[in-house]
């Protein structure tokens, strides 16, 4: 632990990367076991003036005594000025202090922030999703660091074939690397196959290897594959096991969690809207006709809300309200929820998934 910093400050609208740099630090604080404590506070103690409380007050904590801060997004300059950077000045030793936020559009981190973790000898971390014209070339950069290698036009192919979400295009690259790496590997007559890979396997210096825009179209999940939709088709069956399942996935991919619940209630708004044509009366081929899906798609969707009652389906809009007030933060502003500020976003999804389909 002693090769922690004072002060990390991790920012950025790429959640995922945010999400996974607070857990590894929360994991390597935690493998120090008693030789560590890690803090979360939340609410009142998770502002400026609350985490410098925390640091002037006394602490049995042996050893190494690390304190996550999530939601400084939402800081502001005045707030940090007077309250935090004091604080910051006269960092008890053997202390770290890690802010994490996920911005959004115009919600930043206050440039005070960036200053003071600066002043205190911090470290801020950038996790910022890359803009799509400049994917191709973040794609051949990625897959340098795996030891593969992408031409132009096997980048563009991936990230056409892909999507544009940085996770998941780095699950297919890591994914292209293993199978490489396999015993098996590649097949085919160049150097990109099994026996190129044996080749390099025996290299002392192996070169990258190349993959080439056939292998990617055959290899790699197309962004098609596992839509949302199956996700909130799911929720509307109350099928628990697939819900839950779908959205592991759809993670794993990159996908933020704000989106997710934009389509998951998208699809239960439209499903409670036939719900309630089907209720007065009107046939089920007439509101098939009336839906923009494909014939066997609309037969599934139909028979999944003939089996729900517009109730279920008003409660479940309800919890998803809910989810995505608890993930943007909210959850320290009310009362009745503020138990669930200190839970990951997975946890808070997973358990909003629960509430739905049972």
């Amino acid at each position: 632990m002693s090769a922690l910093k004072p002060v990390y400050l991790i920012h950025g609208d790429d959640h995922g990367a945010v999400a996974e740099r607070r857990a590894r630090l929360c994991a390597l604080a935690q493998s120090e076991g008693d030789a560590a404590s890690i803090e979360m506070p939340t609410g009142e103690a998770a502002t400026p003036v609350g985490v410098a409380r925390a640091l002037a007050a006394m602490t049995f904590a042996i050893g190494q005594r690390v304190i996550v801060v999530d939601g400084v997004e939402r800081w502001k300059d005045a707030e940090v000025e007077r309250d935090l950077i004091p604080a910051l000045r006269d960092l008890p030793p053997d202390t770290t202090v890690a802010l994490f936020a996920r911005e959004e559009g115009r919600t930043k981190v206050p440039a005070a922030l960036h200053k003071a973790v600066k002043a205190a000898g911090g470290q801020i971390v950038v996790q910022a999703t890359v803009k799509p014209w400049e994917l191709p070339r973040w794609v051949r950069e990625q897959a340098t660091r795996l030891g593969l290698a992408l031409d132009q036009a096997a980048a563009k192919a991936l990230v056409a074939q892909v999507g544009e979400r940085q996770q998941r295009l780095l699950r297919e690259l890591e994914k292209l690397a293993l199978e490489l790496a396999s015993p098996t590997g590649f097949t085919g007559d160049g150097p990109e196959g099994s026996a190129g890979a044996d080749a390099h396997a025996r290299d002392a210096s192996p070169r990258p290897l190349r993959v080439s825009v056939e292998q990617i179209e055959q290899r790699s999940a197309h962004s098609a594959e596992r839509r949302a939709f199956a996700l909130a088709d799911a929720l509307v069956a109350a099928d628990a096991p697939a819900a839950t399942l779908t959205y592991l996935r759809l993670r794993r991919q990159g996908e933020r969690i704000s989106g997710l619940t934009y389509l998951m209630a998208s699809r239960l708004r439209e499903a409670l809207a036939v719900a309630l044509r089907l209720h007065a009366g009107e046939s089920a081929a007439e509101v098939a006709r009336s839906l923009r899906m494909p014939p066997r798609a609309a037969e599934r969707f139909l028979a999944d809300v003939a089996r729900s009652e517009p109730e279920r389906l008003r409660a479940a809009l309800g919890t998803l309200a809910d989810l995505e007030l608890d993930t943007r933060g909210g959850a320290v502003l009310r009362s009745d929820r503020r138990a669930l500020a200190a839970l990951e976003e997975d946890t808070l999804a997973l358990r909003a998934i629960t509430a739905i389909t049972t």
